[in-house]
């Protein structure tokens, strides 16, 4: 068994041939005579025997003068034809094909059919409506047909995209519970002033969909340069309708009757260790009183209970932070020990509770360049957050319910 030759199948016995790209004789032989005739053998080859063709089939009778006891095949698309009929294969080879290229398998119903359901499992009920205003948005953002402000926000894709991917965080991780949302007023320009914590300012996120839930307004964040050195971060912000935290954007906005907000304790907020949660480090140098004080818009003071436990700070690598240019290098219990994992938020139980407005429309023109008197207000803004996060802390019964 050892020294019998290998032949390759379809070769006839000779190894080499058939094996190319040109077929074996044999291969040739069973060509359909439609695709052009086959080439003659070469020398030395023995010619391939013709099969018998069968005599042609006679004329069939009409399918009307058919006897109701024979058997038919019934084809797709055609009419009935006697079985006796069927003598001749190649008769029934274009029929069938036909059938096959006109359905492709599958009908145009059902194919009609899984569209529609796929579309009613996206976009519900009301798919047809829903698709409808998909592929206008669509059609809006390749035309360039949408509007953006001065400042770069896009109503459009924040409503339809930013909140809607921050609500079910909203809703059903952090289960957010909103208080004195009446106090929020319904147009013109205000200015929310709120605590900062959380290691990740993720706190201002919740709270612009918190305020446009509750409200119906758009949250004007003003943020640090950092936000906006990033490459990918600082597109998302502007398209989100947040600013630099200067006095001339924040002036701006007030008086063009936009909701403001602002977190004065900044990276000192959320970068506070675990040990000092809910104690509100210094809010700057008063500036966002200021610009209430210029443009005579009211202030809201704003608490957030909930935020300090999403990122637990125990840790800081200041040597690391300092050649990465960011103010700091958290350290969690689950950061970076578990890896990307780590990154995953606690799942806390926040409270939002919006205290009743300061106003600021009842002093003098020139009260913003009074530095005892920003002094004052920044103070009483300040001392009011802290002792309503006091009283949050002793009606919350537990972090995560």
């Amino acid at each position: 068994m050892g020294d019998a030759e290998i032949i390759p199948i379809g070769t006839r016995g000779r190894p080499g041939r058939g094996t190319g790209t040109r077929p074996s004789a044999a291969a040739r032989t069973l060509a359909p005579k439609g695709r052009g005739a086959a080439k003659p053998a070469e020398p030395g080859e023995p010619q391939a025997q013709k099969a018998p063709q069968a005599p042609p089939a006679e004329p069939s009778a009409p399918v009307a003068d058919a006897p109701k006891s024979e058997s038919v095949i019934p084809l797709v698309g055609e009419d009935v034809i006697p079985l006796e009929s069927a003598t001749d294969t190649s008769t029934l080879t274009p029929r069938i094909e036909v059938a096959e290229r006109e359905g492709g398998g599958i009908p145009m119903g059902d194919w009609l059919s899984a569209f529609q359901y796929a579309a009613r499992e996206v976009f519900g009920d009301q798919w047809e409506s829903q698709l409808a205003h998909f592929l206008a948005f669509l059609r809006r953002r390749l035309t360039g047909d949408y509007v953006v402000d001065e400042f770069g926000f896009d109503p459009e894709i924040t409503e339809r995209f930013f909140l809607a991917a921050l609500r079910p965080i909203a809703q059903k991780w952090f289960r957010i519970e909103v208080r004195g949302a009446e106090n929020i007023p319904a147009e013109g320009g205000a200015l929310i002033v709120s605590n900062h914590s959380g290691t990740v300012p993720v706190d201002a996120l919740m709270t612009m969909v918190s305020v446009h839930d509750h409200t119906d307004r758009y949250l004007r964040a003003l943020g640090a340069d950092l936000v906006f050195k990033l490459p990918f971060v600082s597109t998302m912000a502007r398209k989100g309708g947040a600013t630099l935290a200067c006095a001339e954007d924040a002036e701006r906005m007030l008086a063009g009757g936009e909701l403001v907000g602002v977190w004065p304790e900044g990276f000192k907020g959320i970068g506070k260790p675990y040990s000092q949660r809910y104690k509100l480090q210094r809010f700057g140098r008063g500036g966002f009183v200021s610009a209430a004080l210029r443009t005579q818009v009211p202030i809201v003071p704003l608490s957030v209970v909930g935020a300090e436990e999403i990122y637990p700070l125990v840790g800081n690598v200041p040597a690391l932070a300092r050649l990465l240019g960011v103010p700091y290098i958290p350290i969690t219990p689950l950061f970076p020990l578990l890896g990307p994992l780590g990154l995953v938020p606690l799942p806390s139980k926040w409270l939002l509770e919006f205290g009743e407005p300061i106003r600021t429309d009842e002093y003098d023109e020139g009260a913003a360049e009074d530095p005892m008197l920003v002094f004052n207000v920044t103070d009483q803004v300040r001392e009011t957050i802290q002792q309503t996060l006091y009283g949050l802390l002793m009606q919350r019964q537990s972090v995560f319910k």
